[in-house]
């Protein structure tokens, strides 16, 4: 039974991803910080702050609904940047496979409470 925010899985795995990306982000190099690094670390941590305002509002189906569609959009944007970060070679592959698979994973959640959350 879910009763509050920190009940709910999704919410969880996406703030701590969005802590690690916090972290990841400090080695980035001074001239990103108003470019990547706002940008990256911005759309990560609206993937867990989309959830958690949805679900304050799960009263309302559709506008639930809406915040975790939001939080999906999110993500793929954490990953766009992350590929960014790869490709300017402030993360490795490995990294950023680790992250990219994270995130994928937590998207196929997210559609699965957006088609079941009556259920959760």
């Amino acid at each position: 039974m879910i009763k509050s925010i920190k009940d709910l899985e999704i919410y969880n795995e996406s703030y701590k991803l969005a802590l690690e990306i916090h972290e990841i982000t400090i080695i980035f190099p001074k001239e990103e910080k108003y470019s990547l690094i706002d940008q990256i670390r911005r759309s990560s941590r609206s993937v867990p702050i989309n959830i958690r305002e949805g679900f304050a509002k799960r009263k309302y189906e559709n506008i639930f609904i809406r915040h975790l569609i939001d939080s999906i959009g999110s993500s793929d944007e954490t990953r766009g940047w992350l590929e960014f970060s790869r490709d300017f070679k402030y993360i490795d592959h490995v990294i950023f496979e680790k992250f990219d698979g994270r995130y994928d994973s937590l998207n196929a959640k997210i559609h699965r409470m957006i088609t079941n959350w009556k259920t959760f």
